[in-house]
């Protein structure tokens, strides 16, 4: 199991004592064996990797890298595949564990390229990295410089991955944590930078999420958010009547007028959008890694420029700024 102890200090070290009342609950009760069927054997296959035996990392390629081909040989690595293929499906990625190619759904290193050159330096930065999947781009902060990545997440396979991970690589300064944003409590404001990606589409109640993120927050702490977007004018939004790219919980997809607006309104300053970009089917798409449909399967395949339900195809902008 991971040793949450510098975590808990650094917590401390903000005075985020709410916060370290009720985590490590948190923590137990996500990984509670009953609370997923698939619980106790992710949980022994995580056992059975070695531990911390890489010769080498690179956080800063487009593949996060762990080890070389030259640390195992056939036979453990032949092993490792198959103990890794149990956590199918992989959706955030790339990697490259001791020479196995991890091809992820999502060409996750394509999303930090966007936006790397136009966030402000992660440099000894406490980081959160909310709705964070495997933990890809938390690696990746970690390698910008930031002194803590931590991401939450409350799906536990996500979390599990993110688990293997750091086992192979070894003791970091980085954590997922199996939990939802809304489980940390209000007014934590410790955290230097907050990421959140492809998650406010998904909640009910975007002003909600975004008051979140606000009190994750120090006082001139960054906010990163990308999110699916629309074109048109400010107080246009898109609300789907049923499934959007055969997704089911979608719920708002703002022009990017609209979207600076209630960043406005829920008082972040310097709000800007730094980019606006169409997810093409060689970003997201199916591998050997997430066998499942992806992106070409959403799309109507007599007019890519629109889902299979009649809607604009996903269309992602990326909006910075500054909490007050």
């Amino acid at each position: 199991m991971i040793d949450y102890q510098p975590l808990y200090q650094t917590l401390a070290e903000l005075k985020a004592q709410a916060w370290i009342d009720v985590l490590p609950h948190q923590i137990k009760q996500a990984f509670d064996l009953n609370s997923n069927g698939n619980a106790a054997k992710w949980l022994a296959t995580v056992e059975q990797l070695p531990k911390g035996i890489a010769s080498t990392h690179d956080l800063n390629a487009g593949q996060v890298k762990i080890g070389d081909v030259t640390d195992l040989d056939e036979t453990a690595r032949t092993a490792l595949v198959e103990q890794l293929k149990t956590f199918h499906p992989w959706r955030k990625g790339p990697y490259d564990i001791f020479g196995i190619h991890i091809d992820t759904e999502w060409r996750s290193d394509w999303k930090w390229d966007r936006l790397k050159q136009h966030i402000s330096p992660l440099d000894n930065r406490l980081v959160l990295d909310v709705g964070c999947g495997n933990g890809y781009h938390s690696w990746r902060m970690l390698g910008a410089g930031a002194r803590m990545a931590v991401g939450i997440d409350p799906l536990l396979l996500n979390v599990i991955q993110f688990q293997v991970i750091r086992k192979l690589y070894g003791e970091a300064p980085i954590y997922v944590l199996p939990i939802g944003l809304e489980q940390i409590p209000q007014a934590t404001k410790a955290f230097d930078t907050v990421f959140s990606m492809g998650v406010l589409y998904h909640r009910r109640s975007p002003i909600d999420h975004l008051l979140e993120l606000k009190d994750c927050l120090r006082p001139g702490g960054e906010l990163v958010l990308e999110t699916l977007v629309i074109d048109g004018k400010e107080g246009e939004a898109l609300m789907p009547e049923g499934r959007y790219a055969k997704m089911r919980n979608v719920w708002f997809l703002p022009s990017c007028d609209t979207l600076v607006g209630w960043m406005r309104r829920c008082g972040f300053k310097n709000c800007r959008v730094v980019n606006v970009n169409v997810t093409s089917i060689k970003e997201q798409r199916t591998t050997e890694w997430m066998q499942f449909h992806s992106l070409k399967d959403f799309l109507d395949p007599d007019s890519p420029k629109m889902t299979c339900e009649g809607l604009p195809a996903p269309k992602r902008a990326i909006v910075l700024a500054e909490a007050p």
